[in-house]
């Protein structure tokens, strides 16, 4: 890819000013997400930190739910935060009943692992592929309990005793517990740019 990749964030609920700022500043052009044909146009896309059950009911009211779960299979870059996370998940623990993800990451997520709003914290965290840790604000957070064969583990974090899988990447997939859009850090985002320019 020569030029600058087009990536959209979806743009139905969550974080997105934040995610395309970030993009943005590392050169590439950005779109929001929000029907089929804007999709079409991406290279790669970002699913934000949200809601995940609202998410996917959003995803299914402007039929973006089957283009979406297309897209991956037929792999595009995609990179999911927090609640991304769990909408890319093969599976998921605590969900809702109705609860459904767009799939293609062989992990098995559970959804506010780490507690509800007032559990949320911050802290120093070293991620594979960059030089000095990153600065992650975890907040309502999943965490991966079961990652298969190819899903190669870029973070974690100690919980109670145990080391809870906090960022992942298989193939052209990229997902973190954390919000890697909070602050003026792009690396990870640089990571996601990365893959969708390879």
């Amino acid at each position: 890819m020569t030029s600058s990749p087009t990536i959209g964030v979806f743009a139905l609920q969550g974080d997105v000013r934040e995610h395309l700022h970030a993009l943005e500043r590392l050169g590439a052009r950005t779109l929001r997400v929000r029907r089929p044909e804007e999709l079409a146009q991406c290279d790669g896309l970002v699913l934000p930190g949200g809601e995940s059950t609202t998410m996917f009911k959003l995803a299914r009211t402007f039929d973006l739910f089957e283009p979406i779960v297309e897209r991956i299979a037929d792999g595009m870059p995609t990179f999911g935060t927090c609640a991304g996370m769990i909408m890319l998940a093969d599976r998921v623990k605590d969900g809702t009943r109705d609860q459904e993800t767009f799939g293609g990451l062989d992990v098995t997520v559970r959804r506010n692992a780490f507690g509800r709003q007032v559990d949320s914290f911050e802290g120093d965290l070293d991620v594979a592929g960059l030089a000095d840790p990153v600065h992650a604000v975890f907040i309502r957070a999943p965490w991966i309990e079961q990652a298969g064969e190819s899903v190669e583990v870029l973070a974690s974090v100690a919980v109670a005793g145990a080391d809870r899988i906090v960022a992942v990447r298989q193939g052209h997939l990229l997902a973190t517990a954390f919000h890697p859009e909070v602050g003026d850090d792009d690396r990870v985002h640089g990571l996601f740019v990365d893959l969708v320019t390879q």
